[in-house]
């Protein structure tokens, strides 16, 4: 864990942006007849985190549910545009499928109550069909493994979910949606229930978890942003005001709004 894990770590200059893993495409939202975003294009790239910023309300959680079709659920919602995982419109496949491939981990943790730690980590395996005990077994233990919750768990693996403290309740959450194997992970502000130390074990995780995989993590913490995103976007009031690599936007940005976000002026 960093010994200060209040400040960003340095980091070399980032390469031109690759091809995106995840992308969006003049993507509007609506809850009924409110439109909560407008037209927002992004390119989200492989191996890397994303840092999705910006006041209350300004649609950044709603932007990531509609990346892996949880927005649809919602009465009364609807999108325009086009959301691509691999040049593929996930809008054209079965949600399950979408949602199998784009995992998301919610703000606050929520295992099954009702359930063991390994049957939360195995409840999305069971639900695809997985029924052999020794891939169940390696499945499970590889995924806690990844969530950085393996040696705090191993011994208590039939206690409540529950059972566990609020930050490990949330790697357990991430050990779940790593457990189906998804190329791309979303998470809604994972970090804002959680002390300061559950917060850093999560942060450090990420920088693990981007060697496998596309994160996308949504924050209200411009600190946690700069520590551990790549990239990062910033919305306001549903629009999409500036995309870049994440150093550049904190300490370069190019548009006055912005600034005046970063700085403190208003959110």
């Amino acid at each position: 864990m960093r010994s200060d894990p209040t400040a960003p770590e340095p980091r070399a200059p980032l390469p031109p942006m690759p091809p995106a893993k995840l992308r969006t495409e003049k993507l509007s939202a609506w809850y009924g007849k409110k439109r909560v975003l407008e037209e927002i294009s992004l390119n989200f790239a492989p191996n890397e985190v994303t840092a999705i910023i910006g006041p209350s309300g300004c649609g950044k959680s709603t932007l990531i549910r509609c990346m892996n079709r949880i927005h649809e659920v919602t009465p009364h919602a609807r999108i325009e545009g086009r959301v691509f995982l691999d040049d593929q419109d996930v809008y054209r496949q079965e949600a399950t499928s979408v949602r199998r491939r784009i995992g998301m981990v919610f703000q606050r943790a929520n295992p099954f109550p009702t359930m063991s730690v390994f049957d939360n980590v195995a409840a999305g395996l069971k639900l695809n069909g997985v029924r052999d005990k020794a891939r169940l077994d390696e499945q499970v233990v590889k995924s806690l493994r990844q969530a950085a919750l393996w040696e705090e768990v191993k011994e208590g693996l039939y206690a409540p979910g529950v059972s566990l403290s609020g930050g490990q309740q949330q790697r357990l959450c991430i050990a779940r949606a790593l457990a189906v194997e998804p190329e791309v992970l979303l998470m809604d502000e994972p970090c804002s229930a959680l002390d300061p130390i559950a917060t850093a074990k999560i942060e450090d995780l990420l920088f693990d978890l981007k060697k496998q995989y596309t994160v996308v993590i949504v924050t209200h913490n411009m600190q946690q942003a700069a520590r551990v995103a790549d990239r990062t976007a910033f919305l306001y009031l549903g629009k999409l005001v500036e995309f870049n690599a994440t150093r550049e936007l904190f300490e370069r940005p190019k548009e006055k709004l912005t600034e005046s976000y970063i700085t403190g002026r208003f959110g």
